[in-house]
């Protein structure tokens, strides 16, 4: 029998994103379609109004329009609620849109919720990830259990070089 950590999906560079449709910091629908024709950088971080997390957050929003400059769309996902999204943006300030994965569909699907060390024990939660999705909706890149520092600068090289 397969354990849930070998049924998990975990996408590679080329895969096929999967559909979606989720809610955004302001409960507008996002749906996968709507992103057809586009770049991507989709970050999944655990838990809003975290150190980590909130770091992550604000260096994306740091980068985001240099990103949509260059016609790439940012987004955060975790499975915290649209309500405590919109609460994480107005206290951190942040300049992301950040979309609610409740039941953490797309997260399981993508490989960024499972099995982890947290602390020295193991848990089950959001794996710190980000994916660089093509204008053809394939995996262009991907970064798994990432270390906040240094992340994002590595993110945006490997976009604009």
């Amino acid at each position: 029998m397969l354990e849930d950590s070998e049924r998990r999906m975990s996408l590679s560079v080329g895969d096929q994103f999967p559909e979606f449709e989720l809610q955004d910091d302001n409960g507008d629908v996002v749906r996968s379609s709507d992103l057809k024709g586009k770049r991507v950088v989709m970050f999944f971080y655990p838990k809003d109004n975290t150190a980590g997390c909130t770091r992550e957050a604000k260096e994306f929003s740091e980068v985001r329009q240099r990103l949509e400059d260059k016609g790439i769309l940012l987004f955060g996902v975790s499975k915290d609620s649209v309500k405590s999204h919109r609460n994480f943006i107005d206290k951190q300030e942040l300049d992301v849109r950040l979309l609610s994965d409740p039941e953490h569909v797309l997260m399981e699907q993508v490989g960024a919720w499972g099995p982890k060390i947290s602390y020295g024990r193991m848990t089950v939660g959001a794996i710190r990830s980000t994916f660089v999705i093509g204008e053809d909706g394939r995996v262009e890149n991907v970064w798994r259990n990432v270390r906040v520092p240094g992340h994002v600068e590595n993110v945006v090289d490997s976009l604009l070089g």
